[in-house]
């Protein structure tokens, strides 16, 4: 069974067109700390509309999609089952083992490095890309609104990490925003995060949502590494969900400010560039 996907969309209404922000959450089943940050993000959104200009001065000139939980299936299963398991819960007619990384299944480099064709393997890439119904959700409702969406992030765990493209190769893309989303995670509690390409700061690995949401002309691509560094790893305790959304909150409204500015000015920066 797949639970239909549905994500969230907030923003204040508007006549014209908006620029949007995507944001994902729980693309790994196990990584719970990712959608309770999306829940928060958006219990913000509305309860600080009033009081935080900054969030309203984003929800005014952004619309931003959330999906708070992306492998709902593989979400549920390690509530109930398997508190590690991470793939979806799609079946394999030929193997007794089930699901596909949801995060290695993206129609870019597809099963190459850092990808396993061995269905039971943790970082399995399916049998075709984009073959897993969340995958092929998301893929679609992105290609279809790709004019607008100028920031796809995707929120994972653990590692304390910003990570950007490539994630399938040793390159890195020019990326002007992340060491103010670093500092804005600092200024919080004072946790430090690392933050570069995906393939040198984390690992190698091919067929991820950022390097296909940076393929498919969405410019600013970012997955979040979440606490912590692995004392609690997936068992975060409850204690510090607050303090982790609340340091995220403040990046992800970093990343969307400094952004917002290169949207309206677009046709000015594309000399400097």
């Amino acid at each position: 069974m797949h639970t239909l996907h549905r994500h969230l969309d907030i923003g204040k209404r508007s006549r014209h067109q908006k620029k949007a922000v995507w944001i994902d959450c729980g693309i790994h089943a196990r990584e719970w700390i990712g959608p309770a940050f999306c829940q928060w993000f958006v219990k913000e959104a509305i309860n600080s509309y009033q009081h935080d200009s900054v969030m309203r001065r984003l929800l005014h000139q952004l619309n931003f999609y959330i999906m708070p939980v992306f492998n709902v299936d593989g979400y549920h299963f390690s509530w109930t089952t398997d508190r590690f398991w991470r793939k979806t819960r799609s079946k394999n007619h030929r193997f007794h083992c089930r699901g596909v990384d949801a995060n290695r299944n993206w129609k870019v480099k597809w099963c190459e490095e850092g990808a396993s064709s061995h269905p039971c393997d943790d970082t399995y890439c399916g049998p075709f890309p984009e073959s897993e119904p969340e995958v092929k959700a998301v893929a679609k409702f992105l290609r279809k609104h790709k004019k607008r969406i100028k920031s796809y992030i995707s929120i994972h765990a653990y590692a304390q990490m910003l990570l950007y493209p490539y994630s399938y190769k040793y390159a890195s893309i020019p990326n002007f925003n992340s060491h103010n989303a670093v500092t804005a995670l600092y200024s919080a509690y004072g946790v430090r995060y690392r933050y570069g390409p995906a393939s040198t700061t984390l690992y190698v690995s091919s067929g991820s949502s950022i390097d296909w949401a940076y393929r498919n002309g969405i410019p600013y691509a970012f997955a979040f590494e979440l606490r912590d560094t692995g004392h609690f790893g997936f068992l975060l305790p409850e204690s510090l969900i607050n303090p982790t959304c609340t340091e995220t909150l403040r990046a992800v409204k970093a990343i969307a400010s400094v952004r917002n500015i290169y949207f309206l000015t677009a046709h000015v920066l594309v000399m400097r560039f």
